[in-house]
């Protein structure tokens, strides 16, 4: 019986000791990274890397004088209010206060035709041909509300504005001279660096009574002049 009951003691303390050595107390160590190596052609060449060839564009910025005065004729046709739409011939002159803001002096002449009741009458005249002379002065300030650019082609662009103008001045009309309110609008287009072109349109208002009643006068003025930078 003790016999039998050795056997089972040695049997349990050898299970135990083999349970142990299969244990895992220390962890296996990783395998050593290997280096990465660079690719390598066929022909045992390592391939140079690709530089990208970029082919710079001259760009040709515009040259604009630093000039702040421009100074020019101007044409066009100026609606007299009861004496026709007649052609009109003047001047300007324009100091640029700032990129935005500029001031203007006009100086303007245009020769009006018959009223219609002197058309109808059939020989009644209001005015001598010396009096039918109109002669317009004004000193306007202008702010240049779009500023840009006008593209022509993909090799050529001009600098531009939208301007708004007003000011005030005289109207020598019929021997009579008259306070005149000046408001208009206008689009300037810089042809080049001492050159430019402008598109104006403008409302000379004045009180006449050169009718018989007093009333408002709005005359428009649209013309088409070209500057010189100085």
């Amino acid at each position: 019986m003790e016999s039998r009951l050795r056997v089972l003691l040695l049997s349990a303390v050898a299970l135990a000791l083999g349970g142990c050595s299969m244990w895992p107390f220390h962890k296996r160590p990783r395998a050593a990274e290997q280096p990465v190596e660079a690719s390598v052609a066929e022909d045992g060449t390592t391939p140079a890397v690709v530089e990208p060839q970029v082919v710079r564009r001259k760009v040709k910025t515009p040259k604009i004088r630093n000039s702040n005065f421009e100074l020019g004729p101007y044409v066009g046709t100026y609606s007299a209010e009861d004496f026709g739409v007649n052609p009109v011939v003047g001047a300007r002159l324009t100091y640029h206060i700032s990129e935005d803001f500029f001031t203007d002096a006009l100086l303007g002449q245009t020769k009006t035709s018959l009223t219609s009741y002197e058309r109808l009458s059939g020989g009644a005249q209001l005015l001598t041909d010396s009096q039918r002379k109109l002669t317009y002065y004004s000193i306007d300030f202008g702010y240049n509300l779009f500023p840009g650019e006008v593209f022509v082609g993909r090799r050529r662009a001009f600098n531009s504005a939208l301007y708004v103008i007003g000011g005030v001045g005289s109207t020598h009309f019929a021997g009579d001279s008259h306070f005149t309110v000046t408001l208009g609008t206008g689009y300037r287009l810089v042809l080049n660096d001492w050159l430019a072109a402008h598109i104006d349109v403008r409302d000379h208002v004045f009180d006449t009574d050169l009718l018989g009643t007093n009333k408002t006068s709005h005359n428009l003025e649209t013309a088409l002049g070209v500057t010189v930078f100085f």
